[in-house]
């Protein structure tokens, strides 16, 4: 009990929560075990986004935990670079770099293909790619390039390799949030700022927003049972794209940052803890359910949330991804 109100202090302090004081804290409340050097021993796992900071922690720490990893990113060079240290570290066989541009749907489309064709199975998919952009660009597809990279993108990702998902079973996919989507309501009729002054940040928070909102969507309409669906918020981590795209804020807060491991903890048990299998739909921290809006103006109505999936299905250009949609229904 007591270790419960603390945790719901901290959650409510913000700074206490997100900072590595929350981590660290909860990790004494709540007496978190290691991992099992072998938990994943057997199973494949998919990192979009493993070249540098939380999503290269990943990759390292997943192979450590015995699985096979896909890392799927679209620099080559960089991408073969982080492969290759992999690789000297844990076997050949047991790392694979599948080059693709999220914010390209033919990039996008190859890379399913070239999965479907290589892996016999696939137990886990990290969406942790994101792209902040000093100014309004689009895609190749004409499609605003961060809600291509963060949201379309993935989304055709995850649709195109569900039938290697729901056929491995009880697989999981995990979806990297960050804590700038609470303050920022999803503009359904702007979802391409078309309308709007431009805002990098705030794009990128939004996009973020959606990408929750989508999680969402997807644990309504696949069955748990299948895949499971949900986000992490990995806190407040130093990680070089903190650095780049938000200088000041990685400065004022310095010491009080987390260490990249600390960030991705939670994306490992979310992965590998046998405890929550079965579990869909939610947003975790430190390991325990939060909710998804802090702010009742930035809320997604369920309705909302179909809209957006529509969209996001007509912007990919895909066939609806799964049949058992029930737009009346609540999460």
């Amino acid at each position: 009990m007591l270790a419960t109100i603390v945790d719901a202090l901290l959650e409510l302090s913000i700074v206490g929560s997100f900072s590595r004081a929350g981590s660290s804290a909860r990790r004494r409340l709540f007496d978190w075990q290691p991992f099992p050097a072998a938990a994943l021993d057997g199973r494949a796992v998919l990192v979009t986004g493993p070249t540098s900071g939380l999503g290269r922690e990943m990759a390292a720490a997943f192979a450590s935990l015995g699985a096979r990893v896909v890392l799927v990113g679209r620099n080559e060079e960089t991408l073969e670079a982080v492969a290759a240290a992999l690789e000297r570290e844990h076997g050949r066989d047991r790392v694979t770099a599948v080059v693709a541009d999220l914010a390209s749907l033919d990039s996008v489309g190859s890379a399913v293909d070239r999965i479907l064709a290589d892996e016999p199975r696939l137990d886990v998919v990290v969406d942790n790619a994101g792209a902040m952009f000093p100014s309004r660009r689009e895609s190749p597809d004409g499609i605003e390039a961060t809600f291509a990279t963060m949201v379309v993108g993935p989304f055709a990702l995850v649709a195109g390799l569900l039938p290697l998902l729901r056929r491995t079973g009880s697989a999981r996919v995990i979806a990297v949030t960050s804590g700038g989507m609470y303050a920022q309501p999803l503009r359904l009729d702007d979802l391409a700022w078309r309308r709007r002054a431009w805002n990098g940040t705030r794009a990128y928070a939004q996009a973020k927003r959606a990408q929750v909102a989508l999680v969402r969507e997807w644990a309504r309409r696949v069955p748990a049972a299948e895949v499971t669906f949900n986000a992490m918020h990995p806190g407040w981590a130093d990680t070089p794209g903190l650095s780049a795209s938000l200088p000041g804020f990685a400065r004022l807060m310095g010491p009080l940052l987390r260490t990249p491991a600390e960030g991705v903890d939670t994306a490992l048990w979310l992965a590998a803890a046998p405890d929550v299998a079965g579990l869909t739909g939610r947003l975790y921290l430190d390991r325990r359910p939060r909710p998804f809006d802090r702010a009742p103006l930035t809320r997604l109505s369920a309705a909302g949330r179909v809209e957006l999936w529509n969209e996001v299905v007509r912007l990919a250009g895909l066939p609806h991804p799964t049949s058992s949609a029930t737009p009346g229904a609540t999460r």
